[in-house]
């Protein structure tokens, strides 16, 4: 029994550094880099309480992001257009032999990124909507 917890604290780690590091890349790249960012600090927070103090900062920003991504009806067009694009250049990248690293794994992350995108856009709007009712 004495091997479990370094064992759980050694994944948790491992998925809270590799969420953590996409997040870091999808900030430059296309897709939900801040929201992988907080998902890997809430992760690594779980087993390393240091890590919490990092965790209300990145939250406040991704709430903000996700309130400017639906502040106006043409942010709301702008994100849905940007999360089209990322599934249409997934199946593009996915499909073509003579894209630069063209593969199923390359077109599959831009596809995957393009749904989180429509995924956050609802999530953003419904949250958005029920804190002005409130």
């Amino acid at each position: 029994m004495g091997v479990g917890r370094p064992v759980r604290r050694a994944l948790i780690a491992v998925a809270g550094g590799v969420l953590t590091v996409v997040g870091v890349i999808l900030l430059v790249l296309p897709g939900p880099g801040l929201v992988l960012v907080l998902a890997g600090l809430l992760v690594l927070a779980s087993e390393f309480p240091a890590v919490s103090r990092y965790v209300a900062p990145v939250r406040e920003r991704a709430m903000k992001t996700a309130q400017d991504s639906v502040a106006t009806p043409v942010r709301i067009a702008a994100t849905a257009t940007g999360g089209a694009l990322l599934i249409a250049a997934g199946i593009v990248w996915a499909t073509q032999d003579w894209l630069p690293l063209s593969s199923w794994s390359a077109g599959s992350s831009l596809i995957l990124s393009g749904l989180i995108v429509f995924a956050l856009l609802v999530w953003s709007y419904r949250r958005m909507r029920s804190v002005a009712g409130e």
